[in-house]
């Protein structure tokens, strides 16, 4: 990864905006509370924990990138923009990471990810890992390349060849991966597709266990 955004970080924001659509309806919808705490798995340059916490003013931000390359881009970012004591990142895997040794914090009350799993091969345990780390009525915000159904078969067939350059590939299991794990985690799920399915786009909310009897 550092190999691949060594130089692509420079110029990742400038060209990203073009096509990572839905991250701004993400953030948007975050609906951060007074004192919530927010994670970004694959947090990369850092832009988008940057205009959530220009947007929630109150709350705290924690990203994690397995790239340090990336992460020396989210560190400048976040120091121009003055907000080194509501935000902080940390070199860490997806799939294994432990929120208490690096943020002090063992739960979150949101975590987002925003093109990252088309990127990363296990993505189905960083959707596990994730879920593991909200509070209860936490919720997980995803947003990513989606299957394009509704795109013309040509542009269809021209943005798989493109992705497929990068090392993305759009996770077509999405949706079934999530509704097993609202069934089996006494969860809420919204899912939708974009930008005649160019897009991804799903919340998934844990829900308070009924008390037992």
């Amino acid at each position: 990864m550092n190999r691949m955004y060594r130089r692509q970080r420079h110029i990742y924001d400038g060209t990203r905006r073009y096509y990572l659509l839905g991250r701004d309806q993400l953030i948007a919808n975050l609906g951060a509370s007074v004192g919530a705490d927010v994670l970004e798995i694959g947090c990369g340059t850092g832009r988008n924990l940057v205009q959530a916490a220009l947007l929630y003013p109150n709350s705290r931000f924690f990203g994690i990138d397995v790239s340090t390359e990336m992460l020396t881009s989210a560190i400048s970012a976040i120091s121009r923009r003055d907000l080194t004591k509501r935000i902080r990142v940390a070199h860490g895997d997806g799939t294994s990471f432990n929120p208490q040794v690096l943020f002090g914090i063992p739960q979150f009350d949101h975590v987002m990810i925003s093109y990252s799993l088309s990127m990363i091969p296990d993505w189905r345990h960083v959707l596990q890992a994730a879920a593991s780390r909200l509070k209860p009525g936490g919720r997980l915000h995803i947003v990513d390349f989606g299957n394009q159904e509704r795109l013309p078969g040509m542009a269809r067939t021209l943005l798989r060849r493109w992705l497929a350059l990068f090392d993305v590939t759009p996770r077509e299991d999405l949706e079934r991966e999530l509704t097993v794990m609202a069934r089996t985690s006494n969860a809420g799920l919204t899912f939708e597709r974009p930008f005649r399915g160019y897009a991804q786009y799903a919340v998934l909310t844990l829900l308070p266990r009924p008390n037992s009897a």
